[in-house]
């Protein structure tokens, strides 16, 4: 079998990823040796995978992706979902900053740097941000400035401040912008009054006007490094820590982040339970390997089956929904872990536990596409499934009615989208849907219990059906044909 090689996996010299056989692996390549040996050596590798910032990796013995440039090949702990950082809620990616200085730091202490500071080489594992790229390490050179503090301050320091000053949805300027927002961008939409804010100052409006400034001239890099002794070094990191600690945003007050308080008006603590018991009958039943739940909100119908310990990827359009979600359950982690982390092995295996849920932000009626260079180094949503099981619960109707989404074409979507579905039909006699049908045509003929199990039928055989008790909503259990 002919490994092959990851499309996103093309930037680094150092080495890259590849899959033999079903397997990740990654090929590390004689240009980076050294610095490789030196991970090892000054006991990096394993301060940063004891205090879970770096991923595991084990050394395999398998034929090269590419033999003549090959030094070692490196078999990574596997993720169970890959995540963006336009997925992200502020506090992910607030949290993802803070752990790449954290590893910056300790690198540092021990004789290395790194190399680059990309959002993307931070993924969610186990319920924390950890570092996935092994080779973004190498050798720290006294007096060298850190090469990678333009980066960080697009990729992270740049839209977070635009998250917290100006709108949290300018986080999804890192789809358009793969490499990080520009920071003369960021500097002309936060507003003035950032401008007296020392850290913002001086790492995004100063940095910008300095790239302005010595974007056609040629840098003086001794004299550069003459600036840069180590305690100005750690001085730059301290100084962008505490700027990124004191940025913050308040998850409330949009359409979708209080929808399940107790005194919700819509949905009565008894139609709530009971519809609990319903999908966590259905999650019993079919017990899948892994979870997408569409439309999660913080979360609620999630945690039954991360309880369990599946993998699950709560998806929701609100910001501040999945802040929430994120902020419930990043508690709950810490809560669990703290007995667990005292007893990692030696062997860099993280204690399993209960999964912990992977909340994002997504747009259902504008998912995230397939990107960078020749659309192949993000991948879209599709691409990172099918997950074996798909929660649709309460959302139909948003989809079909607010969007007008058809329903044969939603059915297809979620064919495509994984094995079973768990969804819930919305009739029009909903109060919910009530309310999206007050300001518009009803124009949606096919729109009825009758419609909705045609078109369904076509991709997926109905199982079971539930009602829940109390409204005119019907639950279903499906499988795909």
């Amino acid at each position: 079998m002919t490994p092959e090689r990851l499309p996103a996996s093309f930037r680094d010299p150092s080495g890259f990823l590849f899959v033999h056989a079903g397997v990740l692996y990654r090929q590390v390549n004689h240009a980076y040796c050294e610095n490789y040996d030196l991970l090892f050596s000054s006991g990096l590798y394993d301060k940063l995978v004891q205090k879970r910032l770096l991923i595991p990796h084990e050394e395999a013995s398998i034929e090269p992706a590419e033999p003549p440039l090959a030094y070692k090949i490196i078999r990574p702990e596997r993720l169970a979902f890959v995540s963006y950082p336009y997925e992200w809620c502020f506090s992910q990616l607030k949290d993802a900053a803070l752990t790449t200085l954290r590893i910056q730091k300790l690198a540092l202490e021990a004789g290395m740097s790194l190399k680059d500071a990309s959002a993307y080489n931070i993924q969610f594992h186990r319920g924390r941000p950890v570092l996935v790229d092994t080779l973004s390490f190498e050798k720290y050179t006294e007096g060298q400035p850190w090469v990678a503090y333009r980066q960080f301050c697009q990729h992270f320091l740049a839209p977070l401040a635009l998250m917290a000053y100006t709108d949290v949805r300018l986080n999804q300027l890192l789809r358009v912008y793969i490499d990080g927002v520009p920071l003369d961008l960021a500097s002309r939409l936060l507003p003035g009054k950032t401008r007296w804010k020392l850290g913002l100052s001086m790492h995004i409006h100063l940095h910008a006007s300095a790239q302005r400034r010595y974007s056609d001239k040629t840098v003086d890099k001794a004299a550069a490094a003459r600036q840069m002794n180590r305690t100005s070094f750690v001085g730059l990191i301290e100084s962008l820590e505490g700027t990124v600690r004191r940025l913050s945003w308040k998850g409330s007050g949009t359409e979708w982040g209080d929808y399940y308080p107790e005194s919700s008006s819509h949905y009565s603590a008894e139609a709530a339970d009971h519809k609990k018991e319903i999908v966590s009958r259905f999650i019993e039943h079919i017990r899948p390997r892994s979870v997408w739940d569409l439309g999660a909100n913080t979360g609620v119908f999630s945690r039954l089956a991360s309880e369990r310990g599946i993998p699950t990827v709560a998806w929701d359009i609100d910001p501040a929904a999945v802040e929430q979600g994120y902020q419930i359950s990043k508690k709950a982690n810490q809560q669990q872990s703290k007995s667990a982390t005292e007893q990692i092995s030696k062997s860099a295996n993280y204690p399993v536990a209960q999964s912990p849920i992977l909340h994002l932000v997504l747009d259902l009626t504008n998912p995230s596409p397939a990107i960078g260079w020749r659309n192949r180094e993000r991948m879209s949503l599709l691409e990172r499934g099918p997950a074996d099981a798909v929660l649709a619960l309460a959302l139909i109707h948003h989809l079909a009615i607010s969007n007008n989404v058809p329903l044969p074409a939603l059915a297809e979507f979620f064919h495509a989208a994984g094995r079973w579905l768990v969804i819930e039909f919305v009739p029009k006699g909903d109060s919910q849907v009530q309310k999206l049908l007050a300001t518009r045509e009803d124009i949606f003929q096919n729109y009825t219990v009758e419609g909705f199990e045609a078109a369904f039928g076509e991709y997926f055989t109905i199982h079971e059906t539930a009602a829940v008790p109390e409204t005119p909503r019907v639950m279903y259990l499906m499988e795909r044909r």
